[in-house]
């Protein structure tokens, strides 16, 4: 019954709104009393039943809830017989109720969207090789998948065949199409505008980004901030407090209607809901933005950070090293790029990589005798010719004589910032080529607006050499730069910073950062990330690009000063309505409810506004 009777809470705040009208209709109208009285009353026991319900409810697990002192206030007022009261503030709790569910359920359409994009069935390759539509949940990983145009990607996977454009909004909250032919990563809930791919299912369910952006942005809007536990801790004593303080005053007054008035002005609802309808539509705006902010208490922090330290590689940089400049000492340069070429295909380093990328098609020879010299590079024979491909350090090493212009050229390379490679064939140097990793685009311009939401401090570490790093740091104008740095090292940095009272904001993707991710006041992993430095952080960027961390900043800073208005709103209601009651003659329970109400709607349309913010740098 009682849970039949809240399942019409609705129909009921209807009724309770025709009744009322009858009422005086009744009276203004008719004249007629009775209509007026009788109708107030089934308003009043209609509109009454399912508060009754939750005040019961919330007194049998020990909590004295705004529900317990509108039903004592109502209760009272009907005793009294001042039925027009009692009906009115009914309707006005019941009304108000309403509206903040409604609006509330705004806050949370982020969410509800992400779970609308949720892809429910796949094209599968089956073991005749015709594909059929299966349900999503059928998918495994390894399994062949086709999307055609205009579908939704169920799983994440590498394409296999094919190409098209595809709308990754859902994962990074960028609209703009991005390409994707052979090998590339697609992601589960982004949509194919064009083209036929085939793809391999990597991750499957859950396990998808889309899955884990999902649970994130559930488990993060579920969360509670310490102002809401606080807010919580003191509406278990403030309410019963408000019951104590009615209760007085009859007793002192024996003016029945001003107590039962005080019960109802003293209603914390809108300091209740300020808080955390803030809290909710903070972290949709995110989501919408793909921004996951992981939790309440994640916005208070965030909010205050002071000093951004960043990881390089991967970070600040792109992470995949390119060939910036090249000298060559011979005039044979093709001869000499094909024993280089020759001998890096042996290796696995990101510089061979670089420099095999940067060489293209050559002529490839046979490598004899390849032996790797630990932290310098490598030695082989081509024909009978011997070639030493690494730093300076192996040419030492190999009594190869670097002239004074090559010295020149060394240095200079290493003031711009590169990885040396040095060639030699013969114990002669034919080449030099500097390798580095090329910063992110934009990523200037982003740390200027972080600078001008208040950050006052700006760090590099990186395990790179401290000429790297400081080559980065200048062109950025980063406040730190600190090379030679493992793992350990970086977190300790870190204790060092907290230790002087900064409020510090770690951003990395890598393994070799979670220690630090973990450590920082707020963790932030750039979504190309790995699995581990996702999970370890506070904040994940889904995009990987910095354009969204001045986005993430203000967005915290603006939730947070909304939470105190919110709170001031909700708390200069209450004191304004009971000075009303005490120093006034108009105030009344009715007008009191109805201020009230409007506190609460005040407060969810403030928290609203927060779903409309963008950052304009």
């Amino acid at each position: 019954m009682q849970r039949y009777i809240l399942s019409k809470k609705n129909l009921i705040t209807l009724l309770s709104a025709i009744l009322i009208a009858l009422a005086f209709f009744g009276r203004f109208f008719l004249n007629n009393m009775f209509i007026f009285n009788w109708a107030l009353i089934v308003a009043s026991i209609l509109g009454v039943a399912p508060i009754v319900i939750q005040a019961y409810q919330a007194i049998k697990v020990k909590v004295v809830s705004i529900d317990v002192l509108v039903t004592i206030a109502v209760i009272g007022a009907v005793l009294i017989q001042n039925y027009e009261e009692s009906a009115i503030v009914t309707f006005l709790f019941l009304f108000g109720s309403y509206l903040e569910q409604r609006t509330l359920n705004k806050t949370r359409s982020a969410i509800k969207e992400l779970t609308e994009l949720a892809p429910e069935s796949a094209l599968k390759q089956m073991e005749d090789g015709e594909f059929v539509e299966v349900d999503v949940d059928d998918v495994d990983e390894g399994d062949i998948l086709l999307v055609k145009t205009g579908a939704k990607v169920p799983v994440d996977g590498t394409v296999l065949a094919g190409e098209g454009h595809i709308n990754e909004a859902s994962i990074t909250g960028e609209s703009v199409p991005v390409s994707k032919k052979v090998d590339s990563k697609v992601f589960a809930g982004t949509i194919l505008e064009n083209g036929t791919i085939r793809i391999q299912a990597d991750r499957v369910g859950e396990d998808t980004t889309f899955g884990r952006i999902i649970e994130l942005v559930e488990e993060a809007q579920d969360s509670k901030s310490e102002a809401e536990r606080f807010i919580d801790r003191f509406s278990k004593y403030y309410t019963p407090a408000v019951l104590v303080l009615g209760f007085i005053v009859w007793l002192f007054s024996k003016d029945m209607e001003l107590a039962i008035t005080i019960l109802v002005l003293g209603c914390p609802g809108a300091l209740v809901i300020g808080v955390p309808v803030s809290n909710v539509a903070g972290i949709g705006n995110g989501a919408r933005h793909g921004i996951l902010l992981k939790g309440s208490e994640v916005i208070n922090d965030f909010s205050i950070v002071d000093t951004f330290v960043f990881d390089k590689t991967g970070t600040l940089t792109i992470g995949n090293p390119e060939v910036a400049e090249k000298e060559f000492y011979d005039n044979n340069t093709e001869q000499v790029l094909s024993y280089l070429a020759s001998v890096e295909r042996e290796s696995n380093h990101p510089l061979a990589k670089a420099i095999l990328q940067d060489i293209g098609d050559t002529t490839f020879y046979t490598v004899k005798e390849t032996e790797v010299v630990k932290g310098a590079g490598i030695v082989a024979k081509i024909g009978i010719h011997r070639i030493a491909v690494g730093n300076v350090a192996l040419m030492e090493k190999e009594n190869v004589t670097l002239s004074e212009k090559a010295k020149k050229d060394v240095e200079r390379f290493e003031n711009n910032g590169n990885s040396l490679v040095l060639t030699a064939v013969d114990g002669e140097l034919k080449a030099l080529m500097g390798i580095r990793d090329q910063i992110r685009p934009g990523v200037k311009k982003v740390l200027h607006n972080l600078k001008k939401l208040g950050v006052q401090n700006l760090v590099v570490l990186s395990g790179d050499n401290q000429g790297t790093v400081d080559v980065v740091a200048r062109e950025l104008g980063l406040t730190e730069a600190h090379g030679h740095m493992l793992p350990e090292d970086k977190s300790a940095y870190i204790e060092k910073m907290q230790a002087t009272g900064q409020m510090i904001a770690f951003v990395g993707d890598g393994v070799n950062d979670s220690p630090s991710l973990a450590l920082a006041d707020i963790g932030i992993a750039m979504g190309s990330g790995t699995d581990v430095a996702i999970e370890t952080s506070d904040v994940v960027l889904m995009n990987s690009e910095f354009t969204r961390l001045p986005h993430a900043l203000g967005l915290t800073k603006s939730t947070a000063r909304n939470m105190k208005q919110n709170i001031a709103i909700a708390v200069g209601v209450v004191l304004v309505l009971l000075a009303s009651l005490l120093f006034s003659e108009w105030m009344n329970m009715s007008i009191g409810m109805l201020v009230h109400e409007a506190s609460i709607l005040i407060v969810i349309l403030n928290g609203m506004r927060l779903l409309r913010y963008r950052f304009r740098g």
